[in-house]
């Protein structure tokens, strides 16, 4: 079945860098355009990165333009979400998923705090 393991989050201090990683299987990885969404607590999940199937025309929300970076290993099956300049409103639970939608992950806990 479709599975979407996210992994890498954790506490770090404003100023700080986390790399996510979500594993796939259950589903042809390399045929897929892949997204990273996240929720803070409280609102509603919002798109943060894009990126084709072949790994190409990134796409980012305005909030984290220049300071997040999509890819993905199509030979790992993984996609990343590389985060510099971590923010306070960076503060959420980041879960990977395909376009179109396929069963959600349980997503990685990312807190900016000092």
């Amino acid at each position: 079945q479709v599975q979407l393991v996210e992994s890498g989050g954790g506490l770090v201090q404003p100023g700080g860098s986390l790399r996510l990683s979500c594993a796939a299987s259950g589903f042809t990885f390399s045929s897929y355009a892949m997204t990273w969404y996240r929720q803070a607590a409280g609102k509603e999940r919002e798109l943060v990165a894009t990126i084709t199937s072949a790994g190409g025309s990134p796409n980012y929300a305005d909030s984290v333009k220049g300071r997040f970076t999509i890819s993905r290993d199509n030979a790992k099956n993984t996609l990343y979400l590389q985060m510099n300049s971590l923010k306070p409103e960076d503060t959420a639970v980041y879960y990977c998923n395909a376009i179109p939608f396929l069963d959600w992950g349980q997503g990685t806990q990312v807190t900016v705090s000092s």
